[in-house]
């Protein structure tokens, strides 16, 4: 038998690897299309079945991936506060100096959030229903340290290998920056032109820059 030959045991092993990308197919695009309605509607308006007409897909082959809303929704924050955290990163390797990727990551940081992307419009719905629900704060708790700690690793490979020397915890500088671009943002989304996005960076990157003092090195 040659060995380019196309077996029934050959093709039977491939079905499996071929249903399993379909699936991997269909989870991805329900998880898109439960951003997009999510980003809408905001989470206690929004259905399976609204979430499953968004995707093309019947209710059931939604429910075959995820039997509740609940469940769909860990994936969809997971997913939501990845893409946020993405941006972050990628911003950082744009810029040559360590105070322009500084800069950098600030303004994206202001961007995804005031620019009311489907991700920061899911991320901040579910904090505000996270009041009430406590289901939602693990995985928007695993968020928070997982920023800070980007912003952490940034500032202790950057600012501190510059000699430069924090005047505060840096396991509170981080939760500081993400405060004041959260707490800010949200005041933006009531009153979107109170805030101009370079002020706010540029006030940010002051007061950050403010927690920084020569070191003895």
């Amino acid at each position: 038998m040659g060995r380019g030959m196309v077996t029934a045991a050959s093709l039977a092993s491939a079905i499996p690897a071929m249903g399993y990308k379909k699936s991997e197919i269909s989870q991805a695009q329900i998880i898109e299309a439960a951003i997009r309605v999510l980003a809408r509607q905001g989470y206690a308006r929004t259905s399976l079945l609204d979430i499953a007409r968004e995707a093309g897909m019947s209710k059931g082959a939604v429910h075959y991936h995820y039997p509740t809303k609940e469940a769909l929704l860990q994936v969809v924050l997971e997913s939501a506060t990845d893409k946020v955290q993405e941006q972050t990163i990628a911003a950082w390797q744009t810029e040559a100096t360590p105070f322009g990727s500084l800069r950098k990551s600030l303004e994206t940081l202001w961007e995804v959030r005031a620019a009311r992307t489907p991700e920061a419009l899911v991320v901040a719905d579910l904090l505000a229903l996270s009041l009430t629900d406590e289901s939602l704060r693990p995985q928007l708790a695993e968020f928070y340290r997982l920023a800070a700690a980007q912003i952490r690793e940034y500032l202790d490979s950057h600012l501190v290998a510059l000699g430069l020397e924090p005047k505060i915890s840096m396991d509170i500088l981080p939760r500081l920056v993400i405060g004041l671009l959260d707490g800010l943002v949200m005041q933006a989304f009531v009153e979107p032109d109170a805030l101009k996005p370079d002020e706010v960076v540029r006030a940010i990157e002051t007061m950050a820059m403010g927690l920084f003092a020569p070191g003895n090195r």
